[in-house]
């Protein structure tokens, strides 16, 4: 894991009227690590994700890609180099499966869009002739979500945003793409924000954790760290109701 920020965060702020979701947040996610943000529904979780690929933009503060502020970039062409996978897939329903997965080839100017769309779907362990001319509502549920991180994942960006993408999962299928999901990561070495409910999914999935609350940021660390020194009664309490020893 390299040293360079790939991600930053600098003091954001964001408020839905007139209540804050984001309170002077503050972020360096490391070039190859993944980092995983938790925190209850309303923490600013979703919010702070989100700043990454301006589909939202903060009220005040600074928000980098790669060292670039991105206030200044046009968001199209951001979410072209940023990989994201949205709460349910996001799978587009009138498409078949290997037109939803070239889609950024396709915008990216690639001609090589299919050939890309079956690599990427090999890669979420998905053969391309037994799903690839079908619609998203033929697949099951894990099929999908692995659909949607192969879309994610095809134009090969260094950087990828996850929005509680396995979230609505049955706990097998759920253990299954999380498997994946490690495995992709070893492999490709992409960077990795990840938004979770799940506390065991993060220990899982991330080498840091950022715990959210009240739309500030109440620690960062790794697992091991968290579990053994849990900075505010927050986090001590969320440790013990998803029955995380401390």
């Amino acid at each position: 894991m390299h040293d360079t920020i790939a991600l930053s965060a600098r003091e954001v702020s964001k408020r839905y009227h007139g209540a804050p979701a984001l309170d002077r947040v503050s972020l360096a996610v490391r070039r190859g690590e993944c980092v995983a943000l938790i925190g209850e529904s309303g923490s600013g979780k979703t919010t702070l994700l989100r700043c990454f690929n301006r589909l939202t933009d903060p009220d005040q503060g600074a928000v980098l890609v790669d060292g670039e502020n991105i206030s200044a970039v046009d968001p199209v062409a951001l979410r072209r180099r940023v990989g994201y996978v949205p709460q349910e897939g996001g799978l587009l329903p009138h498409w078949r499966v290997r037109r939803n997965v070239a889609l950024v080839p396709w915008l990216c100017g690639l001609d090589d869009g299919p050939a890309v769309a079956d690599r990427a779907l090999r890669l979420v362990g998905l053969e391309p002739a037994a799903v690839a001319d079908r619609w998203p509502r033929e697949l099951s549920g894990g099929q999908r979500q692995r659909v949607a991180v192969a879309r994610a994942l095809a134009a090969r960006p260094d950087i990828i945003l996850l929005d509680e993408p396995f979230g609505a999962l049955d706990a097998i299928t759920r253990a299954d793409v999380q498997s994946t999901f490690v495995g992709l990561r070893r492999e490709l070495a992409f960077t990795a924000l990840l938004v979770t409910h799940d506390l065991a999914e993060a220990f899982l999935l991330a080498d840091r954790i950022a715990v959210l609350y009240r739309g500030r940021i109440e620690q960062i660390a790794s697992p091991t760290e968290l579990r053994a020194a849990p900075a505010t009664d927050y986090v001590r309490a969320l440790l013990a109701r998803a029955r995380m020893p401390t």
